[in-house]
């Protein structure tokens, strides 16, 4: 926050004392988690035979890492990671589990999760594993996939497990992360003649987490981050880190209580136009995958610093078939806040804001200002009817902030939200009907104008080796919504509408044949594009594989949509069409149990009528090494890339440390090579340190601005700590 003091000079403060507000959550969260640590840490942890697992199996693993590459869309990996390896010491029981708790796991598609239930309605429960072979949608690949995490039990599962118990046994996990830029950016040098702005902080990365769950069904902990460029236990972080977060989360306490979480969590209703705040779905090559689904309390244990809540929230179980969701939060955000009114004596309640910060980033002056200068209230709910077939569900969500938001008087503004109170609400359904799965949402939002969307879709087993997927969205442009995430082309759930159309056709083990084709139009204008638009996507992949061996496909992908003209010299923007295409090719090779290469090369072309057709090429060869008996495993990459330009850019997933990824652009002409190594030698202790460095032949700098490195290199490390007990 920012106070004024009497010569009307900006003092940057870290917190502020707001009326509202009876506590600091950051400090109530340091307080709950210091006292169960205390208390965990004189207890003995129970001891699981599945204790050692420090990383997933290679089916899930390069099945998550897939929809994180071809999405390039945010996706909480250690959240997903940690709720997998929970799985993996306490498998899911196949004969119990519900279409939400099979949907957590994110490896298989709704198809499949229906096709599973209704087996088991109509054959009864699951005698052996190797059942699933007789379920319909069910293949090989997705049977190895699961398999891990999933197991088949003949006994009821019992809820009389007292919540002490569960608070104080289980197993404790305790993460310390450090990575940093070897070369300095221009932010982290010394100021220069002329040149003021620099970040206040260190150039190193800091994370440390502990967490204690007890088996899938309770878990508390806390998280703290510091950014590069932030300060760490100086100026406006003399409490340490830059983020806290904290949580305590429980799951079938009894047959009423489904879900309780008190500090920060996540909410997921419907299909996202109200609010999905974990990974929603997108456009990847899994081309059925366009369902969301899961539990619609979930806890946090992300470092997004924007996309959670933080409060309370619970689900329980009024009848056989009708469930009621709740949540409540309370938490400061940060905004834009105009200048000229942190300079005024308006008052911090009087302040307006154009925007919210998503960054979570306070390195300089203005973003620190900006930090924490509005309140943010949320309440909602959903209540749910369900049966084996069918569940309707009615939802709703109210938002209130302390100040006024009033977006940028720009034309595509003209339908946003402004204003401090926002009310939406949405009806969702689900219906299953033989081989056709329907689903869809349509809401409404109310704040300085009416708006609705709607969101319809069926997955189709047209035979057991042909799946077919439609979605069609309509977003009217004056719908507004702050954490709404559904599929879409764009963000915001407005100002769209579009059909999705999906094939997956397997003939067989060894080949697979997927293709989705996307269109879309944006009916008023959009940030830099100033007039109605459409546009289309389309991608075709073969995929063949040998059992347990060797995997190739080649990808083809072209999009084309309507943006403004770059470079535009005349009185009035004017559009031009924009086409980018990607082909691909990837072999990944199982040399033997222990080795594993895999190759890729990708071709991009990128034209938008107005400058010249610029080309790229990747070309990657990735080695990994995991001796068994061996405590030193290691994964590597060497890549050689050669684009004209940025929009030519080739991005690719890059494995990293446990709980970690990235899917950097290769751009411009050079190389890039990184490695990663994993130590288990001791007892209870995984120690991971990652090299990775970028050269250019033909730049002398990287990035732009307070971000530039100057010189040819840039080299970034990472080490990292797990120790559980």
């Amino acid at each position: 926050m920012i106070f004024v003091n009497k010569n009307k000079k900006i003092v940057p403060q870290k917190r502020f004392h707001r009326k509202s507000i009876g506590f600091k959550p950051y400090a109530f969260a340091m307080f709950m988690s210091a006292v169960f640590l205390l208390f965990s840490l004189s207890l003995h942890a129970q001891k699981n035979e599945k204790d050692d697992v420090d990383e997933l199996p290679d089916g899930a693993q390069e099945y998550i890492e897939n929809i994180v590459a071809d999405s390039e869309a945010d996706f909480d990996f250690d959240g997903i990671f940690y709720l997998l390896r929970t799985y993996q010491r306490k498998p899911l029981d196949l004969n119990r589990a519900t279409a939400e708790e099979l949907g957590d796991l994110r490896l298989m598609t709704s198809l499949q999760i229906n096709a599973l239930l209704e087996y088991r309605n109509t054959m009864g429960s699951l005698i052996d594993i190797h059942e699933l072979q007789a379920v319909p949608e069910f293949d090989l690949p997705t049977i190895n996939r699961i398999l891990p995490f999933v197991i088949v039990k003949k006994n009821a599962e019992t809820f009389n497990v007292p919540v002490g118990k569960m608070l104080f046994k289980g197993r404790n996990d305790l993460t310390l992360r450090y990575t940093r830029f070897l070369e300095l950016a221009r932010g982290l040098t010394p100021v220069m003649e002329n040149d003021s702005s620099r970040y206040v902080g260190t150039p190193g990365r800091v994370y440390a987490r502990f967490r204690h769950s007890y088996e899938n069904r309770h878990s508390w902990g806390i998280t703290m981050e510091k950014d590069p460029g932030e300060e760490f236990f100086t100026g406006s972080n003399r409490q340490g880190f830059d983020f806290y977060s904290a949580h305590l989360y429980y799951r079938n306490i009894s047959r009423t209580v489904k879900t309780l979480a008190l500090g920060d969590f996540e909410v997921n209703l419907g299909q996202g136009l109200l609010v999905t705040q974990s990974y929603g779905t997108a456009k990847t090559s899994y081309v059925t995958n366009i369902r969301n689904g899961g539990r619609e309390i979930k806890a946090y244990t992300s470092v997004n610093e924007a996309l959670f809540f933080r409060g309370l929230g619970a689900t329980l179980a009024l009848s056989d078939n009708i469930t009621f969701t709740a949540f409540g939060s309370y938490r400061a955000r940060d905004a834009s806040v105009p200048t000229d009114e942190i300079d005024s004596d308006i008052g911090i309640e009087g302040i307006t804001f154009s925007s919210l910060q998503l960054s979570g980033l306070h390195r300089t002056e203005s973003e620190i200002r900006n930090e924490a200068t509005t309140l943010e209230a949320n309440v909602g709910g959903s209540l749910k009817y369900k049966t084996r077939r069918f569940h309707i569900a009615a939802n709703g969500m109210y938002t209130q902030f302390d100040n006024e938001w009033q977006p940028r008087e720009d034309i595509d503004n003209q339908f946003r939200f402004a204003g401090n109170v926002l009310t939406q609400g949405s009806i969702d359904y689900g219906y299953v009907f033989r081989n056709f799965n329907f689903f869809g949402e349509t809401a409404y939002s109310s704040a300085n104008e009416t708006g609705l969307a709607t969101i319809n879709g069926v997955l189709i087993g047209l035979d057991r080796t042909v799946n077919l997927a439609v979605l069609h969205r309509h977003f009217q442009r004056s719908f507004n919504t702050i954490y709404g995430n559904p599929f879409a082309e764009t963000t915001g759930a407005n100002n769209e509408t579009g059909l999705y159309l999906g094939l997956d056709v397997k003939p067989n083990y060894n080949w697979q044949f997927s293709a989705y084709f996307d269109t879309w139009q944006h009916p008023w204008l959009r940030f830099a594009v100033d007039a109605p638009t459409t546009g289309y996507e389309y991608l075709v992949q073969a995929k063949y594989r040998v059992k347990r061996r060797m995997e190739a496909y080649i990808r083809f992908r072209d999009e084309v949509k309507t943006v403004n003209a770059p470079d535009n010299e005349t009185a009035f923007n004017f559009l031009t069409e924009r086409r980018r295409t990607n082909l691909r090719l990837q072999i990944s090779n199982k040399v033997s149990k222990v080795l594993e290469l895999r190759n890729r090369l990708e071709l991009v072309r990128f034209d938008d009528q107005v400058r010249p057709v610029s080309n790229g090429f990747l070309l990657y060869q990735d080695v990994s090494y995991k001796p068994t008996g061996f405590p030193l495993t290691f994964t590597t990459r060497f890549a050689v890339f050669d684009t004209d330009n940025f929009q030519s850019a080739a991005y690719a997933y890059e494995n990293d440390i446990i709980g970690f990824f990235s899917v950097p652009p290769y751009f411009n002409k050079g190389t890039r090579f990184y490695l990663n190594l994993r130590y288990r030698g001791i007892r209870n202790m995984t120690i991971e340190a990652r090299f990775a460095q970028t050269y250019l032949r033909d730049q002398d700098s990287f990035g732009s601005g307070l971000q530039e490195i100057e010189g040819r290199t840039r080299t970034e490390i990472k080490a990292q700590v797990k120790y559980k007990f």
